[in-house]
């Protein structure tokens, strides 16, 4: 059975050497980085030197596949997701691209093919966790997720790393983020509504907006939602004064007849500050809260996951908590468990018992522990 993963960094290469685990596995690893295709074929993984904006090379990766997994930057998720669709092959996507993904259901649709999308940690497990909550209640109310990864050493000025590409994390700084408030979806500023949150085991972070709730906002009903991203206590504030002074903006500026996004520039100088070293202890942790009513009672379903690097496979947190989901997805794809076509997200597969029970144990296994809560 082969399955092809489309892009190998570090969240690309923890699913390519899951699924290399299974026997009788074929998985096929591509990429434009010979360094990363390097370091996930060192674990029995086949790889390939794929630019994936080339189509014909994209589709001659693909052929024979019977899964593929997208796990490329954002800025190239849309057009690759389109692509694999375009070939009939079941997907699974992280790419976190700012495109609405159902611009491509009647794609999916026509060529028969289930596309489950942004089925990473945030969104993906917390998508998931909101559904399934949601399944559970008569009625939803309230809605909400904070998530963070974060080094578990704190280092001037950051207190931050980035465990994968730094201009995914500079575009969430910038993309403005929706909410959803007495049954409306309303826009505020990425970065804004600083609140102090107490959690266990880490203590204190920030959480402030994030762009992060996605599918949710077409497919939930719920008078209340957010999403919001987690930091040490700080951090929000020294991204602002980027953002506002606009290295973070993303259309090109001359310098000395040398045209340049100040976000490439930005994310290029902050990639060595914020690189994970090896063997650098990093945590994610997560917080899924849904409320509403069942059977004429108020319910409240708390779902937290705290989560720390492998120091035997030196896999960080959040490659693990990401990569891992849609690896067991990858697997349920394959064995032809997810029923229909067109494009998938999380909650949708939350409604279906045995695939989410299937998904948590199979998160289990591998060490990824999600305690869940339920008063009422």
């Amino acid at each position: 059975m082969k399955i092809v993963v489309v892009g190998a960094g570090m969240v690309g290469g923890v699913i390519a050497r899951d699924l290399a685990e299974d026997e009788g596995s074929e998985v096929l690893s591509i990429d434009a980085s010979v360094e990363a295709l390097d370091r996930v074929g060192r674990h029995g993984v086949t790889t390939r030197r794929v630019d994936v904006t080339d189509s014909a090379a994209l589709h001659e990766a693909l052929r024979g596949a019977r899964v593929a997994v997208n796990a490329v930057p954002g800025f190239l998720g849309y057009r690759t997701l389109q692509k694999i669709i375009e070939a009939g092959i079941p997907v699974v996507d992280i790419a976190f691209m700012p495109e609405d993904f159902f611009g491509l259901d009647e794609l999916a649709r026509s060529r028969g093919v289930p596309a489950v999308v942004d089925f990473g940690v945030a969104p993906g497990v917390s998508n998931l966790l909101v559904g399934r909550g949601a399944s559970l209640l008569d009625t939803t109310d309230r809605c909400e997720i904070v998530v963070g990864g974060l080094p578990v050493r704190r280092v001037k000025p950051w207190e931050y790393k980035a465990p994968f590409s730094p201009v995914d994390v500079l575009e969430e700084y910038t993309r403005v983020a929706r909410l959803v408030e007495y049954g409306q979806v309303v826009e505020r500023p990425a970065l804004s509504e600083i609140e102090l949150i107490d959690l266990p085991i880490v203590g204190t972070l920030e959480a402030f907006n994030t762009d992060g709730l996605r599918t949710l906002l077409r497919t939930i009903d719920a008078p209340h939602m957010r999403e919001r991203t987690l930091r040490y206590p700080g951090y929000a504030e020294k991204m602002k004064l980027l953002r506002d002074a606009g290295f973070l903006d993303s259309e090109e500026i001359d310098i000395g007849g040398l045209k340049m996004r100040p976000l490439d520039l930005t994310a290029r100088l902050l990639f060595k500050a914020w690189k994970l070293e090896p063997g650098e202890d990093e945590l994610t942790v997560m917080r899924v809260e849904v409320m509403g009513t069942a059977g004429g009672r108020q319910r409240h379903y708390t779902w937290d996951l705290y989560d720390r690097n492998d120091p035997f496979t030196g896999m960080s947190s959040m490659a693990r908590t990401t990569g891992f989901p849609a690896a067991i997805m990858a697997r349920m794809l394959a064995r032809g468990e997810v029923q229909g076509a067109g494009i998938i997200p999380p909650e949708h597969i939350a409604r279906d018992t045995r695939l989410f029970n299937g998904i948590m144990a199979g998160l289990k296994a591998r060490n990824v522990t999600i305690r869940e809560t339920v008063v009422g």
